[in-house]
């Protein structure tokens, strides 16, 4: 019964910054690899950010030198620190994450809404 929270959304102007929090509950075992996707309006969801179990990472093209993702493993948490925020910014940010629970699982958080106005 494991549980992918987001936190941190909300309005922010062109060029602030915001940090999402993604929070892993329930009968865990282990986490995998994790990342951080968004949907616009109308789009598609893209991945944004990923980061390993050992903190490797990886970013999308779009992202890269203003999004900078983390995770605290001892937390079972995962951050997103974003910075000089855009409007093609605006999207449901949602989290993943590879949980073992006797299996490996892939788990979805509920989203958290990201907008930036221009």
């Amino acid at each position: 019964q494991v549980q992918l929270v987001e936190s941190g959304g909300g309005l922010v102007q062109a060029g602030g910054f915001l940090r999402l929090s993604c929070a892993a509950s329930g009968s865990i075992f282990s986490i995998g690899a994790m990342g951080w996707y968004r949907q616009g309006s109308g789009k598609e969801r893209e991945l944004v950010a990923t980061i390993t179990s050992g903190h490797s990472t990886n970013y999308a093209d779009s992202v890269k030198g203003r999004f900078t993702i983390s995770r605290d493993n001892a937390k079972n948490t995962m951050y997103l620190q974003m910075n000089s925020l855009k409007p093609e910014d605006t999207a449901v940010y949602y989290c993943r994450a590879d949980v073992f629970v006797g299996r490996w699982s892939i788990y979805w958080g509920q989203g958290t809404q990201v907008t930036v106005s221009s």
